[in-house]
């Protein structure tokens, strides 16, 4: 979800415990003291927040010869593996008590589900995006590299490793569950009901079309339209000149964007990421069959859709919302031509009153 691009460059300094705190007015009968209160303030900040110890030089030299490229595609999949394994382990626990005694609600919901996929992609960017950048999804990857510069050569790479994170994360699932499953297996098959579609046992790994869903086209513009609300707020939110979003707010943002989606549409045959649909359903072909891939023909649609859906979103929003002005105004970039295009451009655009000093003549202030 690509948020290394913000200038995060790694956890808060626990061992800067200096306060920059206002000192009480000075009287004769009450002298200041800065120093010692300072002193006592930070004495008592490291009681309850202990500095972080002294780095080793042979962690260091460990770390530093660790291969950057390894690192980076095994974040992208520990973090694919992350919202991946918490969702289906919720898909799971439901479709499986789905004729529990005391009702499947008491076991998960299309709500606990969507909250599921959420958390779990808050817990992947907030554990792995320092390391990799947070993408997670393939549409991302390869709008990052349309738009944002990020390396062409590595969008395999990325891709490869999301989808391996997927695979281990239905695998795990399948293993955890296991007689559970095959428990639920064999009622469906006493019963002469298929082991694909909504609500069978090969769903807890990959979305398959249920009933009045037969028509591709529909099926095909519900995860379109969904794909592109997801792809607008990840953008907003790694958007420089967005004022309302911090680096820290990421994660629940984009959590909380996946969740909605679920809660509205999780009903209906739902994937939004080809790296988790993927994955997931190579683990349904070994434990189902190729009927996975081939399932009303809708394989296809959940894995491809979402690219398209993404760069239009991105698309949508680097032609209408981007602002780069006043990302150059916010210190976040600068003009490739350097401070005299800049100044050209504003002239230009008479953004600036050389008459009176070069003042800006709009609200915007672009700080040089």
């Amino acid at each position: 979800m690509g948020i290394s691009h913000l200038g995060m460059t790694g956890p808060l300094n626990h061992t800067d415990t200096t306060l920059d705190l206002p000192l009480p007015a000075t009287t004769p009968d009450h002298p200041t003291e800065p120093s010692s209160t300072t002193t006592a303030l930070a004495r008592y900040i490291t009681t309850i927040e202990p500095p972080y110890p002294p780095i080793t030089e042979r962690r260091l030299a460990f770390e530093t010869s660790r291969p950057r490229l390894l690192r980076q595609c095994l974040a992208e999949a520990t973090g694919t593996f992350f919202f991946v394994y918490t969702g289906l382990a919720s898909v799971a626990s439901y479709i499986l008590h789905t004729d529990s005694e005391i009702g499947a609600t008491a076991f998960g919901s299309h709500f606990q589900t969507g909250c599921a996929f959420g958390l779990g992609v808050v817990f992947a960017v907030i554990t792995c995006a320092p390391t990799s950048g947070g993408h997670f999804n393939p549409a991302v990857t390869i709008s990052l590299a349309f738009w944002q510069g990020f390396p062409w050569w590595k969008v395999p790479l990325y891709i490869l490793s999301q989808v391996a994170g997927s695979f281990m994360g239905g695998l795990l699932v399948m293993g955890a569950y296991w007689p559970q499953i095959q428990s639920l297996n064999a009622k469906f098959l006493e019963a002469g009901r298929p082991l694909f579609g909504s609500g069978t046992p090969a769903s807890i790994l990959c979305a398959f079309p249920g009933e009045g869903q037969e028509n591709p086209g529909y099926v095909f513009l519900v995860e379109f339209l969904v794909d592109v609300f997801i792809g607008i707020v990840i953008w907003a939110t790694l958007d420089p000149a967005n004022q309302f979003i911090a680096p820290s707010c990421i994660p629940p943002v984009l959590g909380a964007a996946y969740a909605s989606m679920i809660w509205g549409f999780g009903s209906l045959a739902l994937s939004t990421n080809l790296a988790r649909d993927l994955g997931t359903r190579m683990v349904a072909a070994m434990f189902y069959g190729r009927e996975a891939f081939t399932y009303m023909g809708y394989a296809p649609i959940a894995m491809l859709v979402n690219i398209p859906a993404t760069l239009l979103a991105t698309a949508y929003y680097e032609l209408v919302m981007r602002d780069s002005l006043s990302i150059i105004g916010r210190g976040r970039a600068k003009h490739e031509g350097g401070d005299a295009a800049l100044y050209k451009h504003l002239r230009t655009m008479r953004l600036v009153d050389e008459e009176k000093g070069g003042r800006s003549l709009d609200a915007t202030v672009v700080k040089s």
